[in-house]
């Protein structure tokens, strides 16, 4: 019964995160960016599609990439600069254990395991999300460009050089190659 209600403030905790921006984006004048729930979606989308290419059992990875941003709930979504001042990763840890604190030892348990995990990058499920996260920030970064932000071609100069994984630099080299609208241009073609 107890557990129940941990439970259920931790699936609520995670609704704020549909309503936490991206901050790295206001910085590149995106008034409206997306949330780090919309992240968190395609990161664990990519990570189930990566594992598959790379041959990986999936479940690890796409966990990772799912809870990779929870304690921004928290504390927000902090862009990079922040990291100057302070040390996000240890304050990131620090929130991570708390809100899992009061959840049952399996919840717990499992995914302070895959945290660390993650954190390490040692296991090639832990390298399959962290490359799920960049890939759909340069997706992402790709879809502002098209969309008219062209200050967001600048993350696509950077990042690609932290992809490790073969099949996540060439879902990259397809995505810097194609339009984003392709996959829905062929869709509306009117049919007789």
């Amino acid at each position: 019964m107890k557990n129940d209600k941990e439970i259920l403030k931790f699936v609520e905790e995670a609704g704020m995160l549909k309503r936490v921006a991206r901050s790295g984006w206001w910085v590149l004048g995106i008034k409206n960016p997306e949330s780090v729930a919309d992240h968190s979606f395609r990161c664990a989308v990519l990570a189930y599609v990566l594992s598959k290419m790379e041959g990986v059992k999936l479940l690890d990875a796409v966990i990772m990439a799912l809870f990779n941003d929870i304690q921004e709930a928290r504390i927000n979504d902090l862009h990079k600069m922040a990291s100057r001042y302070f040390d996000l990763e240890k304050i990131e840890d620090k929130v991570f254990a708390e809100q899992l604190k009061n959840l049952p030892v399996s919840i717990k348990g499992e995914l302070g395991l895959l945290h660390k995990n993650y954190r390490e990058q040692k296991s090639k499920q832990s390298i399959i999300a962290r490359d799920a996260d960049i890939l759909e920030c340069l997706i992402q970064a790709k879809e502002y460009q098209a969309h008219g932000f062209k200050e967001a071609g600048k993350f696509m100069k950077k990042a690609p050089g932290f992809l490790k994984t073969k099949s996540a630099k060439r879902i990259w080299k397809l995505v810097k190659s194609s339009s984003l609208n392709e996959w829905w241009e062929t869709l509306s073609e009117f049919k007789r």
